[in-house]
């Protein structure tokens, strides 16, 4: 027997879902009538049923898969018309599921279940009961956008893989830090962050040729260059964003530069290099998604 799906359900990939223009109604007795024993192509999974402007979405399950098209012996109604909307999205990578929970949530309407997108090269596919999975992108900004975020962004545009996903940025603001420590010199670490400060600003990358009476806006690792500098340590705020408190049961994704390479794991939270390659940020959104266990590479901070 075809079990309800769950959230989030579409098809993977999209050539699991064939759209047909019928000419029956579109009820639950007479879409079992048509179906049952009806070819099917041995790759299809969910039929749309399109009548005029009214459509329904069906999961079918075949007699097998041994034949390029099989019989149907078995089919469950998803959502009939009352349940389904049709969206023409040009723009939309139909085989992600963010993009289909995106557009599915911006359309979204009472009553429905069911998002039936056509979207880029005119391919079809659908999202049931859309969810994102929210996760926190903990980064230092400016600049904006963070790098993190956009590094998490671009991983999930080409992941097919991963559920669909509400990355929400959690900004550790460096320009909000120096307002609220007040300083007569401010020393960050390092140009790219390209703060407007109300105040002179050195950065700790530079290696200033003079030691002054400034407050460090930095990590550990600044820490630890200034030691070596300076032979001292200067009043700090730290901005490690790992060190930010997630609240409980939040995924949370974040960076450290005292991991060298790689990615470290702890309940929740998914902690990558600072100059973190695509593949350790799409490893890291697996890992905290479910789709994939930590990798066996030990990780250690560099000390």
């Amino acid at each position: 027997m075809i079990a309800p799906p769950p959230p989030n359900t579409m098809s993977r990939p999209y050539r699991g879902l064939s759209v047909q223009e019928v000419d029956i109604a579109l009820t639950v007795p007479a879409i079992t009538s048509f179906l049952l024993g009806r070819e099917v192509y041995r790759r299809t999974e969910y039929l749309v049923l399109r009548n005029a402007d009214a459509a329904a979405l069906v999961q079918v399950r075949k007699e097998s898969d041994d034949e390029l098209f099989v019989s149907a012996v078995e089919s469950r109604v998803l959502a009939g018309p009352d349940e389904l909307l049709w969206i023409d999205s040009s723009d939309t990578d139909v085989g992600n599921a963010t993009a289909l929970a995106q557009v599915a949530l911006a359309h979204a309407k009472e009553g429905i279940r069911a998002y039936v997108v056509r979207g880029r090269f005119e391919h079809v596919n659908f999202i049931w009961e859309p969810f994102p999975v929210r996760i926190r992108v903990t980064e230092v900004v400016p600049p904006a956008p963070p790098k993190l975020l956009a590094m998490a962004q671009q991983a999930v545009a080409f992941d097919e893989d991963l559920p669909p996903l509400d990355l929400q940025l959690d900004a550790v603001d460096i320009t909000w830090q120096a307002t609220a420590n007040v300083a007569s010199v401010y020393l960050l670490p390092c140009r790219g962050s390209s703060a407007d400060l109300p105040k002179p600003v050195e950065f700790l990358d530079t290696r200033p040729s003079e030691r002054q009476d400034w407050l460090l806006i930095g990590c550990e690792r600044s820490l630890q260059f200034h030691r070596h500098f300076y032979g001292d340590e200067p009043p700090r705020v730290d901005i490690c964003p790992r060190q930010r408190t997630s609240a409980a049961g939040e995924l949370t994704l974040t960076k450290c530069c005292l991991l060298e390479r790689g990615v470290e794991y702890t309940e929740g939270t998914a902690v990558v290099p600072w100059g973190a390659n695509l593949d350790e940020v799409r490893g890291a959104l697996r890992w905290l998604t479910g789709l994939a266990e930590a990798g066996q590479t030990p990780n250690r901070l560099e000390e």
